[in-house]
């Protein structure tokens, strides 16, 4: 028993397609959102350090890089029927779980396991790591959301995404790093020169009534 599975697996997120089951103009891999999100949360983790706040970076890289290892198990399921009941969530989750201890037992060496329970479980949670995951995690689906808004793809359910992403993200507001990104980041995207900007800028009014970009739309 050696890591073979392991890496194969990682070979497989790179064929798992994000958003299964909508038309998109641009393929998103499990893979690829993996290494955005990890890129994101070092970015995320930077500012905070910068406001006096202590990263764990070995754990902030396993939480970001291996968030979506599991994947590989049960794909990637549709948004809108993930969540679409509290029980399915749980099942899923239960399900995700037994599979992932499964192939621990079957394909990680006795010697490493723990260190791959923790590796691959779940990773979202109230340490500040966990938090910065969280964001992450919404912030690389936002963007992805904006970039088929932005081609014109007529799927209403990217302004979902975009509006459930950005609730998300706003309810973890106090911290810099948030703080950071609603007020330097977040406008130069909604002052981007794209058809539906005032559709994106209304949303996103609604969730930061407070908030006020340099272009009006």
């Amino acid at each position: 028993m050696g890591l073979h599975q392991y890496i194969t697996g990682l070979t497989n997120l790179e064929w798992l397609d994000r958003a299964p089951g909508f038309f998109k103009y641009q393929q998103h891999s499990v893979a690829a959102h993996s290494f955005k999100v990890a890129a994101i949360a070092q970015m995320l983790g930077d500012i905070e350090e910068l406001h006096g706040n202590k990263i764990d970076w070995k754990m902030l890289y396993e939480k970001s890089l291996n968030h979506d290892y599991t994947e590989r198990f049960i794909g990637d399921i549709k948004t809108p029927v993930k969540y679409a009941t509290k029980e399915l969530r749980h099942m899923l989750a239960r399900v995700e779980t037994h599979m992932t201890e499964n192939f621990i037992q079957n394909e990680i060496p006795s010697e490493l396991q723990n260190i791959y329970r923790r590796r691959l479980g779940e990773g979202k949670d109230d340490s500040l790591e966990g938090k910065i995951l969280s964001v992450a995690d919404k912030v690389d689906l936002l963007y992805e959301s904006f970039g088929e808004i932005q081609k014109g793809n007529p799927e209403t359910v990217y302004s979902d995404i975009f509006r459930e992403s950005l609730t998300t993200i706003v309810a973890f507001k106090e911290m810099p790093s948030v703080q950071y990104f609603l007020t330097n980041v977040l406008p130069d995207l909604l002052n981007e020169d794209f058809t539906d900007r005032d559709k994106l800028a209304k949303i996103t009014k609604e969730i930061m009534p407070e908030y006020h970009f340099a272009k009006e739309q």
